[in-house]
């Protein structure tokens, strides 16, 4: 099993049990759907979600069995994941990126080694040799993305890729 961070439990909402989950998750509408399951904490005990809805920037969430503020409070504070063999998403996911190589024209660049969060699109973090160069990760930006090649194909802006 291949466990996927989503989010945190950052509190409880009300006295019946409902959680208050902090996610920037890409694929939420997949994922928070009654009858699905969350993994929860250290443990990863298993939670089958009874009902969702979204509050101001929350994911708020309940679960089967639970029914008391006293239930969930456990949970509080823990870390929420999902079991990636679990869902088909239709796009990629920032875990399938991290790690391609990264080519300009048929010349290696770098390797992305993480993907960064912005207000206006994530940005592409590749290293090479230590030095760090950011790439917006958009389709101006991004040709081609091949997961069985590990490879990521990009057009960059002159001044974009650090060469020292």
């Amino acid at each position: 099993m291949n466990y996927l961070f989503i989010g945190d439990i950052v509190n409880t909402h009300g006295i019946k049990g409902e959680v208050r989950i902090i996610s920037d998750f890409k694929f939420k509408e997949d994922v928070f759907k009654v009858g699905n399951y969350l993994y929860v904490g250290p443990y990863k005990d298993k939670l089958e979600i009874t009902s969702y809805r979204v509050h101001k920037n929350y994911d708020m969430v309940t679960f089967k069995g639970i029914n008391d503020i006293n239930e969930v409070l456990k949970y509080k504070g823990k870390k929420v994941y999902i079991i990636k063999e679990e869902y088909k998403f239709d796009g990629f996911l920032d875990e399938d990126i991290i790690g391609l190589d990264a080519y300009v024209k048929d010349k290696k660049i770098g390797v992305v080694t993480d993907i960064l969060k912005s207000h206006a699109h994530p940005i592409l973090d590749i290293e090479n040799d230590g030095t760090h160069s950011f790439v917006p990760f958009i389709d101006e930006f991004v040709l081609n993305v091949d997961l069985e090649s590990k490879r990521i194909d990009l057009e960059v802006l002159e001044g974009m890729i650090n060469e020292n």
